[in-house]
């Protein structure tokens, strides 16, 4: 006969004959004990959930509208020829930087001096005549007064004393415009600028104000920044405009600084299809970091926020009523806190209602998290 033994298995005695039906007792009535200590450890709040935080901060930030815009060249010019002529000389290569009144293209200035000394001779042709005339009118003058001629005989030299002055002037003004014809062979720029591609190139005919341009000269500094923002910021904007310069910031694409500008004009009409108005900004572009036909990104500053409630953005969440982050308390419980936000501002959130300065929210780690969840930090958390 086989000796029993007696024993107790979660403070319950038994007492068991055989080996093995005393093991699947014991398998069985452990398995019930690692269930109720499961539960109880889950009452206590359950393993740590690791997490990262952030403070709550109040801070100076900039209230600003951000928009897309299209840099505009701050003047255009269409190079053209005055005169007809074929061109002899090209003083510039594309793209080059040119200064108002730099010469561009030379015309054949030959027949332009031809017409010039003709004209000067024929000048001094009539000054000769006109000389001559007030000569027989100043002697026959002498002789109405003597009664040796008739006052109509002295009349027809008055006139051809006029005649010959009005012939002088003819003739100045012809050598004006001889003058003009020969400064015109030279094409200048008529504005700082940056030339394009030369469109019509050495040795060809060109003729006065033909519909193809030389060259197209664009100012690109300043320059203008044109964009549109929605009709809600209109108010605003022109409410901080009346108070004084608004900055505005246009940053490229992959560009590694931004240009700063002001805003110029505000469009006097909303666009009625899309519901924006049109705004205009300079910038001095001396370090030309922009580019006329170029996309940036521009934003207005209206004025700095004092003491705005601030926190990174990624800490927010939404759920079913609004949205909420989640807040540490001292003793590493997460609480749900419902907020109100203002407004976004990049990578910061800024919060109109329901956080405080110095208070620590999750912004890590919300996956795990449910309403009075302990929490563990990470260690750059834990320091600070």
């Amino acid at each position: 006969m086989k000796q029993g033994f007696s024993g107790s298995v979660c403070g319950r005695p038994f007492s068991i004959a055989l080996y093995g039906a005393a093991a699947l007792l014991i398998a069985a009535q452990l398995a019930a004990c690692s269930q109720k200590d499961s539960k109880a450890a889950e009452k206590k709040g359950g393993p740590a959930v690791p997490v990262t935080v952030a403070n709550v901060v109040a801070m100076t930030v900039p209230l600003r509208v951000q928009a897309i815009g299209n840099v505009e060249p701050y003047a255009t010019v269409a190079v053209k020829a005055r005169v007809d002529g074929q061109i002899v000389k090209v003083f510039f290569t594309d793209g080059q930087e040119v200064a108002a009144e730099q010469p561009l293209f030379q015309l054949d200035p030959r027949p332009f001096q031809a017409s010039l000394q003709q004209a000067e001779a024929a000048l001094l042709r009539d000054k000769a005549q006109l000389d001559r005339a007030r000569t027989q009118q100043q002697r026959y003058q002498d002789l109405l007064q003597k009664n040796f001629i008739s006052p109509d005989a002295y009349a027809q030299f008055v006139t051809n004393a006029d005649t010959a002055a009005a012939a002088v002037r003819a003739s100045e003004a012809a050598l004006e415009n001889a003058r003009l014809q020969l400064e015109y062979s030279t094409i200048r720029s008529p504005i700082n600028g940056r030339t394009g591609k030369i469109l019509i190139q050495l040795g060809n005919m060109v003729k006065a104000n033909d519909t193809n341009p030389l060259v197209v000269v664009n100012q690109v500094a300043p320059v203008y920044l044109s964009f549109a923002v929605p009709e809600q910021h209109l108010a605003p904007i022109r409410k901080y405009m009346a108070l004084g310069k608004l900055p505005v910031e246009a940053r490229a694409q992959g560009a590694d600084n931004s240009a700063s500008g002001e805003l110029a004009f505000i469009d006097n009409t909303v666009d009625a299809a899309t519901g924006t108005v049109r705004l205009r900004a300079v910038f001095q572009n001396k370090d030309r970091t922009l580019w006329p036909g170029q996309f940036v990104t521009a934003v207005i500053t209206l004025q700095e926020q004092l003491d705005a409630i601030v926190v990174p953005s990624q800490a927010v969440q939404i759920g079913p009523k609004g949205q909420f982050v989640f807040v540490i308390k001292p003793d590493l419980v997460a609480e749900v806190r419902e907020v109100i936000v203002e407004r976004v501002e990049g990578a910061q959130t800024i919060i109109a209602k329901g956080l405080a300065p110095g208070e620590r929210i999750v912004i890590n780690g919300q996956s795990r998290l449910v309403q009075g969840a302990r929490v563990s930090l990470a260690p750059e958390a834990a320091k600070s």
